[in-house]
């Protein structure tokens, strides 16, 4: 099974940026979908962004895009999320998530989760 290990996360002012990055290791990981996705205290997790290795396709959230970018390394060893322009609503616990099949920011069908990292954006 996949192992996932988030880092980067902070605080920031708004109009600010950050880059999470999350270690993957174990089995299949080069052939899984990858994504990012979010969650407040009271709110449900919510995704962000998602990039399927096969074609290279990715999937933004209304709320995020033209500022985040998903990406990997060459070696695919490290997902990454540049987060630019951040704003306030942004504030958040942040994971990391693999799939096996298909692709895209349905929290359900995601069957190896990181532990999450803190990110606070004040205004």
């Amino acid at each position: 099974q996949v192992q996932l290990v988030e880092s980067g996360g902070g605080s920031v002012q708004a109009g600010g940026s950050l880059r999470l990055s999350c270690a993957v290791s174990g089995y299949v990981y080069r052939s899984y979908c990858m994504g990012w996705f979010r969650q407040a205290p009271g709110k449900e997790r919510e995704g962000v962004a998602a990039a399927r290795p096969g074609d290279g396709s990715t999937y933004y959230g209304d709320s995020v895009k033209g500022r985040f970018t998903i990406s990997r390394d060459n070696a695919q060893n490290t997902l990454y999320l540049q987060m630019n322009s951040l704003k306030p609503e942004d504030t958040g616990m942040y994971y990391c998530a693999a799939r096996g099949l298909g692709c895209g920011l349905g929290r359900s069908s995601y069957s190896s989760w990181g532990q999450g990292i803190q990110v606070t954006v004040s205004s």
